[in-house]
């Protein structure tokens, strides 16, 4: 499951040109594996509680849909870590941290692509 969260967040992050050209070259790499396993810790964390309905996908879709708990989650911690590890100022880590809503909603639907 990493791998393909990580192959969505190059992608999602290459495709957004704010978000590309905010990022120094050399931590590239690092900041979009960095995006992938917070992400994926978030999601396995919550797939480990109950969901109320269908499961983690419907969680997600529904915290995407009311800025809720798990879209905080994901973009709360992630600043303040990009913003530590990498020393990215505001600025990008505003950008990222933007872009992450867009990027849950790309893996929300991919399933339903894969199966189509």
């Amino acid at each position: 499951m990493f791998d393909e969260i990580l192959a969505m967040v190059k992608e999602h992050m290459g495709n957004n040109p704010e978000v590309a050209a905010a990022i120094p070259g050399e931590h590239t790499d690092a900041v979009h594996n960095e995006i992938a396993s917070h992400i994926n810790d978030t999601l396995q964390s919550q797939a480990a509680k109950p969901a109320a309905d269908s499961g983690i996908l419907s969680t997600i879709e529904n915290s995407l849909s009311s800025g809720g708990l798990a879209t905080s989650a994901i973009t709360g911690g992630l600043v303040g870590t990009l913003a530590s590890k990498f020393g990215l100022p505001a600025a990008v880590t505003g950008a990222i941290a933007a872009a992450i809503p867009g990027l849950l909603q790309k893996f929300t639907n991919k399933p339903n692509a894969a199966n189509a």
